[in-house]
């Protein structure tokens, strides 16, 4: 009794189960407690044993939900993840009132059960300090002299850019950003960005950035992001002409800069750069300059996983861990355990039924798992467990991963979590740089044959019909080959970056485009480019109007994280007073009141940047593109379906396509299909599979055709087609015995190999008749 603090006892129905009868291994009844007086009396002598030691005895419910009816959901739980055969035997274990305990411990005489119930319960209470679970204290890491480190860098990129004497307008935004970064302790986390970024570079990958670090033009001079955000100018390369100022550029206020014409420079005559996105840093660190920056980076998904090596590298092998989330019951799963769990109890519910049970289950603890790109760093001499317990994901205790047991949201405000994403565009780019020697970043932005395929596929030289109705040439171009974003494009016709950007942030946004903008371009309130687009839009444009920049920022905060359209922001009414004072029109604010989220232009406007890249090879290099698509984004392409002819392939489409109801992997496949279709209709063929110089996962370029990767065939997996590469290497096969045992492929897929004319005339053994070896004239 000395160990305990205190004891505690519960309503005798929490202890009904001990009851139950019970047997030991020889057959004998086990001395347990029979009947309610018998459990009365257990707590009776727990109460005896703290007056005799001295100990405050507690009441307590043991809580497990709220209110009595809600046991049904933890009985579904328990039936559901762990077959538990006493689920249907739930003890009363909801929150009971003060006046219901006193009633469940009258047996133990008025006093008492005041005693238990209220006295010892409040002085407990009293005895337990308050703490935070987490630290409260933020703690970075440390990169020696990163400050000095960040200047040198980016006024060194800027002199290398824009010449020894910079521009008033660089020099400013490169002062003004500076000094808000190193003044917030921010520079750290750009050096951390820098270094990942310029190593993956300089291994061959293009980085593209996220969110709206692409606002800052330091994040840009230092090559953190390739966007540009000051406002559109000219540039000469050779001698360093600027123009920000001429009434020329300055009709491009609000613009992206690529979008200008073509210029030669005045001074040299060399064709002069178009820059710059026009995004104000605001948007990324706030006017005060002290809100949490997030460097969020696209690596190639071949090198995620070296650019979370290279951590390691940088702040040592002790002192960064994978971010570990909590995963919860979704509005479907908590569905299907609803429905599954009657269902087996044989007394099935009406969907009414189950839909009001559902939002009981919803956000309910799951499983642990990991941030598919987050990396928390610890700082040198700190001990990650007084941040946050660490863990195998999912218990899982043969994966050498460790992870937070805390969700990094919980952590986030102590420890630094980078975001080392892996993405399939830096993917396809190295592809294609690889197979045309063609260098991605002299791709030019503005060239009118790739910007036309945003309106129709005319440049790739086939129709609509020919690509199942698509009036667009962008299938397979990210971000803009979805059927959502192609009907967006149906509709506005862009021709320009800015618009292409603007419909990256509609399509990205919750409640933007469909129901908003949408609307309000369709009742010419308004136009693609001067609809709400991005987060900017409304800092930048309630600013034009003449509100406070402050206030704008705030607005623009509340109305893309979605607080305005849920009706949290009390300050609403008043802020939309002042934005009529300054004759912002209605269908504005109307607009802001519906949305729920929105992109920042600096991450639209890398999205679009990679997109353009990456259509340029569609339009210029399209057996490369094809190639690579096929390669590394197309997720259902079948070699028996989709390599056989544009006939056979055009014949399964329409069948397909006319069922009425059709599987996931249908849907997907007909999504490939459409960029199959297209590569036939600009005049190509598949070579047939060839074992002796397949490629197991890529598509190869042979002959001006290509030749389909062995994971093309279905149901043939990576392991096995690279165990069919490796084979190749010691010789040609034999026999089709041989191929079986040299690659281990299943018979199911050499079966279909056989069909399909891969095995060509491989005999089934080795084995040689007398017939083979001496002839019909034996």
């Amino acid at each position: 009794m000395d160990f305990y603090d205190y004891l505690e006892i519960q309503p005798i129905g929490n202890n009904m189960f001990l009851t139950v009868p019970k047997y030991d291994k020889n057959g004998n009844l086990r001395n347990e407690p029979k009947t309610v007086e018998d459990l009365k009396n257990y707590n009776r002598r727990i109460v005896a044993l703290g007056e005799q030691y001295g100990k405050p005895v507690c009441a307590t419910c043991d809580v497990h939900f709220l209110n009595p009816e809600d046991e049904i959901y933890r009985r579904i739980l328990q039936y559901v993840n762990f077959q538990d055969p006493e689920a249907d035997n739930q003890p009363p274990l909801y929150l009971r009132t003060t006046e219901e305990m006193l009633k469940e411990f009258e047996y133990l005489g008025e006093e008492k059960a005041n005693e238990v119930v209220i006295t010892n319960t409040n002085r407990i209470a009293d005895m337990v300090e308050k703490f935070s679970p987490v630290r409260p204290d933020k703690c970075p890491p440390v990169i020696p002299h990163s400050d000095e480190m960040l200047t040198k860098i980016c006024y060194d990129r800027a002199h290398e850019i824009y010449g020894d004497d910079l521009p008033q307008v660089v020099e400013d935004r490169l002062k003004k950003e500076l000094h808000s970064i190193i003044s917030n302790g921010f520079a750290v986390m750009y050096i951390i960005a820098q270094k990942l970024v310029w190593k993956s570079v300089a291994d061959g990958y293009l980085v593209g950035s996220r969110g709206s670090v692409g606002s800052s033009f330091v994040a840009n001079m230092a090559g953190i992001t390739e966007v540009n955000s000051l406002h559109p100018h000219y540039l000469c390369p050779k001698c360093h002409y600027v123009d920000f100022d001429s009434p020329e550029v300055r009709k491009y206020d609000g613009m992206a800069g690529c979008d200008m014409p073509d210029k030669n420079c005045p001074v040299c005559g060399r064709k002069m750069q178009k820059l710059g996105f026009n995004i104000p840093f605001e948007t990324f660190l706030g006017f005060k300059g002290n809100k949490e920056p997030d460097i969020d980076l696209n690596f190639s998904g071949e090198y995620q996983a070296k650019a979370h090596a290279y951590t390691k590298v940088i702040f040592g092998h002790e002192q960064t861990f994978k971010a570990g989330t909590i995963g919860t019951v979704a509005d479907k799963t908590a569905y299907g355990y609803i429905k599954g769990y009657f269902e087996r109890q044989g007394t099935p519910k009406r969907n009414c039924e189950i839909d009001r049970m559902v939002p009981h289950l919803v956000g309910v603890r799951r499983s642990t798992g990991q941030h598919p790109g987050g990396i928390v760093v610890l700082p040198m001499g700190e001990n990650i467990n007084t941040f946050t317990p660490v863990q195998h994901p999912a218990n899982d205790m043969t994966t050498d991963i460790i992870t937070t047991h805390f969700d990094y949201h919980s952590i986030d405000h102590n420890l630094l979590k980078l975001d080392i994403l892996g993405h399939d565009d830096p993917t396809m780019i190295r592809f294609l740089q690889d197979i045309t020697g063609v260098d991605p970043m002299e791709i030019p932005l503005n060239d009118p044959k790739v910007m036309s395929i945003f309106k129709s596929p005319e440049a790739l030289g086939i129709r609509p019909e020919d690509i199942g109705g698509v009036s667009t040439g962008t299938l397979g171009i990210p971000e803009f080959g979805t059927k959502f974003v192609i009907g967006m494009l149906e509709k506005t016709k862009p021709s320009t970056m800015t618009e292409l950007v603007k419909i990256s942030g509609l399509s990205h946004g919750t409640d933007v485009y469909l129901g908003n903008a949408e609307t309000h371009i369709e009742n010419g309130d308004c136009t693609l480019l001067t609809c709400i687009g991005c987060r900017d839009d409304i800092m930048s444009y309630l600013i034009s109007k003449g509100l406070d920049p402050s206030l704008s920022f705030t607005i623009m905060e509340r109305v893309r994280k979605g607080k305005v359209a849920a009706g949290k922001v009390k300050e609403w009414p008043e802020w939309k007073e002042e934005m009529k004072k300054h004759d912002v029109p209605d269908w504005y604010i109307d607009s802001c009141e519906k949305i729920k989220y929105m992109f920042p232009k600096g991450h639209a406007a890398a999205y679009v940047m990679m997109a353009l890249r990456i259509a340029w090879f569609k339009v210029y290099r399209p057996l490369a593109y094809y190639c690579a698509y096929f390669s590394i984004r197309a997720t259902n392409f079948d070699y028996a379906i989709m390599a056989q002819g544009q006939t056979a392939l055009q014949g399964w489409y329409d069948a397909t396509s006319a069922k009425e109801k059709r599987s996931a992997k249908e849907d997907d496949m007909l999504d490939d299909a459409k960029l199959v279709l297209e590569y036939y209709a600009r005049g190509y063929t598949f070579a047939p599979i060839d074992l002796s110089i397949v490629n197991s996962r890529h598509f190869q370029i042979v002959d001006d055709r290509l030749m389909p990767s062995l994971v093309s065939i279905n149901g043939m997996g990576e392991k096995a087609a690279d165990a069919v590469v490796e084979a190749v290497k010691d010789g040609p096969f034999t026999s089709r015995n041989d191929f079986r045992s040299r690659t281990k492929v299943s018979q199911t897929n050499i079966d279909l190999m056989d069909q399909l004319g891969i095995l060509g005339n491989l005999p089934e053994s080795d084995q040689i008749s007398l017939f083979d070896l001496f002839g019909k004239g034996m």
